[in-house]
């Protein structure tokens, strides 16, 4: 079955803090039995790969549960339940999930973000706006959506532009990767075209110990298939070059991908979303415009010597 999501598991967690001290580790793999949880589900990770999920999802259900009082660390990575949370399951619960846990005043001011010692406070809204996503999930989605709509926007703008301005770009991110070394010396600019149905050749290195040809095409919404990129390849054996980079705003076919699986040359084709991600990745036509910092508390700091 899949994953459930973190309120689901907080009845859960809770049964099994009242059974004696818990660790998330333990608990996860309790629950994962109880619910008959493959041992690939139990292996899923964040989108950051950081952590798995199952036990994020644990973790947010005990961290939310210890808000409203029902479980308490009695030390280091261990929970148990207290008296609260034997009160809630002594009455039977089907569910426990963030409207139950408001019942609990400690929890409502979590929840809120209001501090009790100050009566002007604005309150803040920490808690998930999707309930059924732990924050670090809220996160993630949030930063995918952004990066889907920060590549889609680069595509939209290199195609609005002119086929100079994109040979221009594929020199920038080449140069930014660390090819050719500078633009100054970055060996053949990439657009003149014609030159053997080759656009360009960059140095693979400062020295110039070799080269990389490259192809670049500037299309919105064509698919590149096999002729296209069988027509470089004869290029490369025509200037008796073994490694070149095939470009594209839009996508490969499949028959171009499986061409290039077996060839003596070495060819890479990029996508445009794949050259969009690398354009993110190295900074070309993009900037930072906020950084946010998150902190973990440092177990080590509180553990006893």
């Amino acid at each position: 079955m899949a994953i459930p999501d973190y309120q689901t598991l907080m009845l859960p967690v809770l049964r099994l803090a009242a059974a004696g001290e818990q660790r998330v580790a333990d608990a996860a793999e309790q629950i994962a039995d109880d619910l008959g949880i493959s041992p690939d589900e139990r292996e899923e990770m964040l989108p950051s790969g950081r952590q798995r999920l199952l036990h994020n999802r644990i973790h947010w259900a005990k961290f939310y549960l210890s808000k409203a009082g029902l479980v308490a660390s009695p030390k280091r990575g261990r929970f148990v339940a207290t008296d609260t949370g034997r009160a809630l399951l002594a009455t039977n619960p089907t569910r426990i999930g963030v409207n139950e846990l408001k019942d609990y005043e400690g929890f409502r001011e979590f929840f809120s973000g209001q501090k009790s010692s100050d009566d002007d406070a604005v309150p803040v809204t920490i808690a998930p706006t999707v309930e059924t996503g732990t924050p670090e999930e809220q996160i993630e989605a949030a930063y995918q959506a952004v990066q889907s709509a920060l590549r889609a926007d680069l595509l939209e703008r290199i195609v609005q532009n002119t086929p100079a301005f994109f040979e221009q770009l594929i020199v920038d991110l080449l140069i930014a990767m660390g090819y050719g070394g500078s633009h100054k010396n970055a060996a053949t600019q990439l657009g003149r075209s014609g030159d053997g149905g080759v656009d360009g050749v960059i140095n693979e290195d400062r020295l110039g110990l070799d080269r990389v040809y490259v192809q670049a095409k500037r299309y919105a919404e064509t698919t590149v298939g096999r002729p296209d990129v069988q027509a470089f390849v004869g290029s490369l054996v025509g200037h008796g070059a073994t490694k070149g980079v095939f470009v594209t705003t839009s996508t490969f076919s499949s028959q171009a991908r499986d061409y290039v699986k077996h060839l003596a040359q070495r060819v890479i084709l990029i996508d445009g979303e794949r050259l969009t991600d690398l354009m993110i990745e190295y900074g070309v036509g993009v900037r930072v415009s906020r950084r946010i910092e998150f902190k973990r508390l440092d177990e080590d700091f509180f553990s006893e010597e």
